[in-house]
């Protein structure tokens, strides 16, 4: 890898030295504008994402310009909005010809451009922002003046890459997690921009960048999982590829080896998997349950030169979603799916898909053209990964359109940071897990006494079947209850394309135990005690819960809502599940069957 690597370096030095005076030649090159154009004439769905990048870009015309406002430690909305604008802008330029948009860009690289700074102590505000205004000086170069040439670049140089180099902080050049892929990407497009103004400076960046690259691309190994979840993989992911495109675009073929790394190459399948038939995701850790457009899956699509990767991108865009407008990185789309027949974007074929790695996941449906199909998304793992919450074993699961089995997902940073928690340190006695939706009794998962997972614990799947009546997933998760039982291990599966069953296998210490299980749902709860079952209804449609234990169990609700007063509310959810008490050295199995009624 090490060899390979330093020979593209070689290669994309000779092409910096070679190329100094192009414009554009971030992403596209002159000329390439025909093919997005070709595609949006082919394309219904393409025609769809161009006109409404060239609709916001005319209501950009007339937007007051962006400010210098931070919220709490972050300018990051000023930095993506200015993304979203220059792109769309510079874009719209591109495809039209027409200098409006060329002219109103230059106006918010200016506004910009005059800032103190670009926020380097919370660096993804950098990165974004150089992003943005590289794009945006590469895209509009033969429209500006020369003046506006030199302010914006000098801003690049001096706001966005120089800061980079300071040790107080590019700490992010070592790290694993996304703040590595969105710095690395928002730098080298600034190293790239300004190779002619700085070639030596240029060579350096991207030498370092391609360099650093390599480490959060490391955590996709070996399956593809990632261990943020999904909307981490969006943010993180998608720079990534940005930064591999520009590269490429630069050098003029597939930059091999990085492009394809095996984990890298594959959390595409990952990503597809990942939403279910209720167009909600399996949103674990610090992650949204709504999907989106993930414009990166077009180019793994041409990547891998598998359409069938757009399978989902494809629905979202016939929905009619309003959200794609507020996307900053929409252009990617058409970008990287010039050329693309979303037309042969077909049903999958295989309805299991497991991964290992850091955040093992294992995704299993009945079908994915019915919108009533059973979805059930099974987690293992460590809460002690980046973005992570206590929630080894728990799911999600959909059935008849509904999604009966939920995940909190994320709470605003800023709602957390402003009442003076750490959020961000997450050892075992940490305030984090004292967030309502971070510890595991908010979470599909089990309890012991009323203690916390054990973050320090790290679980895999061990044992699983992709056959049609029986699709199941077995993990010990053990370790994250080192402690408080001898042995738990938890078995999820769906059965006879009818019903989910997850199955528990306990055994107790030498003392007496109280487990827990729950379950969060938006759908409302009716209690049978005598039945041991659980009747949920939403939507004028029911799901059963019914358990079956040789121990003696107490059905249960609890509130969602919290004590504390920094935690966000969360109306129309409930806690549902029971509670057993089990000897010491016992060995117990409870076996909860999930039955979607018609």
């Amino acid at each position: 890898m090490r060899k390979a690597l330093l020979c593209l370096i070689t290669l994309l030095t000779i092409q910096l030295t070679a190329q100094t005076n192009n414009h554009p030649s971030i992403l596209i090159h002159s000329g390439d504008e025909l093919r997005i154009k070709q595609s949006i004439e082919n394309s219904p769905s393409m025609a769809v994402l161009h006109n409404i990048i060239i609709k916001e870009s005319d209501v950009m015309l007339s937007l007051p310009c962006l400010k210098y406002e931070k919220i709490g430690k972050r300018l990051l909305d000023v930095s993506r909005e200015c993304l979203r604008r220059v792109f769309y802008l510079s874009y719209s330029y591109q495809t039209t010809g027409d200098e409006k948009y060329a002219k109103r860009a230059e106006k918010e690289m200016l506004t910009v451009c005059a800032f103190p700074d670009w926020n380097p102590t919370h660096f993804l505000d950098v990165a974004e922002m150089t992003l943005g205004v590289s794009i945006g000086y590469d895209w509009t170069y033969n429209y500006l003046p020369q003046t506006s040439r030199n302010t914006i670049s000098q801003a690049i140089i001096n706001n966005g890459i120089k800061p980079s180099m300071d040790s107080k902080y590019n700490y992010w050049l070592q790290g694993s997690s996304n703040w590595n892929q969105v710095c690395n990407a928002g730098i080298i497009f600034g190293a790239i921009a300004v190779r002619d103004i700085e070639p030596e400076l240029s060579k350096t960046i991207i030498d370092r960048s391609l360099k650093s690259i390599t480490i959060p691309m490391k955590e996709y190994e070996p399956d593809g999982t990632f261990p943020e979840g999904f909307m981490y993989w969006g943010y993180g992911t998608t720079f990534n590829v940005m930064l591999i495109s520009a590269a490429e675009k630069l050098l003029g073929n597939d930059l091999f080896p990085i492009s394809k790394m095996p984990g890298f190459i594959r959390s595409a399948s990952y990503i597809l998997n990942m939403v279910g038939p209720s167009s909600k995701v399996f949103n674990f850790s610090d992650s949204f349950n709504q999907t989106g457009l993930n414009p990166a899956m077009f180019w793994f699509a041409q990547k891998t030169k598998d359409v069938g990767l757009l399978w989902t991108e494809k629905k979202y865009i016939s929905s009619g979603n309003t959200g794609l407008k507020t996307d900053r990185l929409l252009p990617l789309s058409l970008i990287w799916g010039a050329g693309l027949d979303l037309k042969a974007a077909i049903e999958p074929t295989s309805n299991f898909w497991l991964g290992q790695g850091v955040a093992p996941v294992c995704l299993m449906r009945t079908s994915w053209s019915d919108k009533n199909a059973i979805f059930l998304g099974f987690k293992s793992g460590s809460p002690s990964t980046g973005h992570g919450h206590m929630d080894v074993g728990s799911f999600v699961m959909d059935a008849n359109g509904v999604q009966w089995a939920s995940d909190f997902g994320a709470q605003s940073y800023y709602s957390l940071e402003s009442k003076g928690i750490d959020l961000w340190n997450n050892k075992q006695d940490s305030q984090r897990w004292k967030v309502f939706r971070y510890n595991n009794f908010t979470h599909n998962t089990l309890t012991f006494n009323d203690s916390l997972q054990r973050v320090s614990g790290v679980c895999k799947m061990d044992a699983w079947s992709d056959y049609q009546n029986k699709l199941f997933v077995t993990s010990d998760i053990t370790p994250v209850y080192a402690g408080q039982v001898k042995k738990v291990v938890r078995t999820a599966a769906i059965i006879n394309k009818s019903f989910v069953s997850i199955k528990d296998v306990i055994e107790t210490l030498s003392a007496p135990t109280k487990v827990r299980w729950t379950l969060l749902t938006g759908a409302m709860p009716i209690l049978n005690q005598e039945k041991n079952q659980i009747e949920l209804t939403k939507s004028g449609k029911k799901l059963l819960i019914r358990i079956n234990s040789p121990a003696k169990i107490i059905l249960k609700t609890w509130p969602t809502k919290s004590p504390n007063e920094y935690d966000e509310p969360n109306p129309y959810t409930y806690l549902v599940g029971f509670e057993v008490q089990l000897p010491e050295n016992s060995k117990i199995v409870l076996d909860v069957s999930l039955i979607p009624q018609e």
